[in-house]
C-alpha cells in the first residue's frame, strides 16, 4: 500500500493501480463522498489508468448516482465489489446500471486485485 487516505464516511487505500475503499458501518455514500475520490485522483493518478475496488466489510448504503459522477473520471477504467454477503452482491447488479464503466463482482478481494491488476495491464497494452 501507497497510502492510506481517511475520508468522510471511511478510508481509502491507495496502491499502484487501484483505490480500496472501506467504508465505515452504517454509512450513506452519497456525491458528497465522491469529492474524497476526486481528491485522491488528483493527487495520486494524475495520469495513471486506475480501478476502484469497494471492499464491503460493513452494511451501509450506497446511492447509486455516484456512479455517474465517478464515470466522468477519465483514467478510471473499471469498478469492482468485493463482498461475501448475497444482497450486497444482488445490490451492485442495481449499481452497474448507473455505471458508465466495466463492474465487476467478487467475494474474494485477492480476486478483484488481480482483476484489477490484470486490467490496468491490459489498458496499457493497447
Amino acid at each position: 500500500m501507497k497510502h492510506l487516505v481517511k475520508t468522510s464516511v471511511g478510508v481509502m487505500q491507495v496502491y499502484e493501480n487501484y483505490i480500496v475503499a472501506i467504508v465505515n458501518e452504517g454509512e450513506t455514500v452519497t456525491d458528497l463522498s465522491n469529492a474524497d475520490l476526486f481528491k485522491i485522483v488528483k493527487n495520486h493518478f494524475k495520469n495513471k489508468k486506475f480501478i476502484y475496488i469497494s471492499y464491503r466489510v460493513n452494511s451501509y448504503a450506497v446511492d447509486p448516482i455516484i456512479y455517474i459522477q465517478a464515470s466522468k473520471i477519465e483514467n478510471l477504467i473499471g469498478f469492482a465489489i468485493v463482498s461475501s454477503k448475497k444482497i450486497a452482491r444482488i445490490n451492485s447488479q442495481i449499481e452497474q446500471i448507473f455505471s458508465k464503466k466495466p463492474l465487476k463482482t467478487f467475494t474474494d478481494i485477492n480476486d478483484a486485485t488481480e482483476w484489477a491488476n490484470n486490467t490496468i495491464k491490459e489498458a496499457e497494452e493497447k
